[in-house]
């Protein structure tokens, strides 16, 4: 439709504007807030740029929801100023077939946002953080000898002698599995195992059991069942954000049958799904308040696109620290920041002018 296309050319120039100035400032705040630790360890100016621009796709990650907001509601304002949105309802078009291509545009952004998120931010991320720790000298201990796991409700435990995060290898494998009431059933020795990306394949492994009344020892043939990944093994030292979605479920999954505190990793793992969805949010938010405004049209819709964004993210800032201390369920701790914000987005939406 010409209209559609219209509003779409109105729309664009103005989004990447704003995606390319709010990502600027979230750079600027990032390097300002380290600043003194740099001068202090004396890092290289090429090293801080490094850093700067490992971390512009989470920058343009943070800074793409709120640049819709902005620029759709700026765009609609701007039109409704120029008396042009008054034309298009004269001629019998709804307010809301008009902003049609503006929520089309929210939902692709919702699910480039995913997938660039994943693909693209989960990588240059943990770079940058690598990045940092290594210019300010930083040094996360890991734990990775003399290890003890329970896994599947505590009838498979491990203990491991030495945990090689880079290779993937266990080395001084023993795994002790019982019953639900803890009798005992079999025990598997092995001086090493090799993480294949689907399970653990043992060298020269012996697993006993009981057959007839006696303790046997046999090699051990199938080993597949053992598919707990290795991310159990280095708990300590792993962040969730720099994991992929699909290795951060395989982690939540597994601090939870081994017994170990998840709910923060639970609600980080719901939060990335629920982070995707605020770009058609911020669409809804931005197309109810995109002709409420006539006069001072840039400096308004500055002003409430940044208030939105900032009671948004303070909102799924507190919910997410609620389900990380179990006081509310995990997936609520994601999700309702999401739907209480688009409630108020179709509530707004409802009484726009059209």
């Amino acid at each position: 439709m010409i209209l559609d296309r219209y509003l779409l050319r109105q729309f664009f120039p103005i989004f990447f504007i704003a995606l390319s100035l709010f990502s600027f400032v979230l750079i600027l705040i990032d390097l300002f807030a380290n600043l003194t630790r740099y001068l202090n360890n004396e890092v290289p100016v090429i090293s801080i740029l490094l850093i700067g621009l490992s971390y512009i796709p989470k920058c343009v990650s943070y800074a793409l929801p709120i640049s819709l907001l902005f620029a759709a509601a700026y765009t609609l304002g701007d039109l409704y100023a120029r008396n042009e949105l008054t034309c298009i309802f004269s001629s019998g078009i709804p307010f809301f077939r008009f902003t049609l291509s503006l929520l089309a545009v929210g939902i692709l952004a919702s699910i480039f946002s995913f997938f660039f998120d994943d693909i693209i931010v989960i990588p240059t991320l943990k770079l940058k953080n690598e990045l940092s720790r290594r210019a300010l000298g930083y040094h996360i201990p890991e734990f990775n000898s003399d290890i003890v796991i329970k896994t599947r409700n505590g009838r498979l435990t491990y203990s491991v002698d030495y945990f090689d995060n880079d290779k993937k290898i266990l080395n001084g494998v023993s795994i002790i599995e019982t019953d639900e009431k803890g009798s005992f059933i079999s025990q598997i020795r092995a001086p090493s195992a090799e993480w294949n990306e689907t399970y653990w394949e043992f060298r020269n492994a012996i697993i006993y059991r009981y057959e007839g009344g006696f303790l046997r020892s046999i090699p051990l043939v199938n080993n597949m069942s053992y598919n707990e990944h290795p991310d159990i093994f280095r708990r300590q030292s792993v962040d969730i954000e720099e994991l992929p979605v699909k290795d951060a479920g395989f982690l939540v999954r597994d601090l939870r049958s081994v017994g170990l505190p998840y709910f923060q990793a639970q609600a980080d793992y719901y939060h990335r799904y629920s982070f995707a969805s605020t770009s058609f949010i911020v669409m809804v938010l931005s197309i109810s308040m995109g002709s409420r405004f006539r006069k001072n049209i840039l400096l308004m819709n500055l002003f409430t696109s940044l208030a939105a964004a900032v009671v948004f993210y303070v909102t799924e800032m507190l919910s997410m620290a609620m389900a990380g201390l179990n006081y509310i369920p995990p997936f609520a701790g994601a999700w309702f920041p999401v739907a209480l914000f688009f409630i108020i987005g179709v509530l707004l939406l409802r009484s726009a002018k059209t």
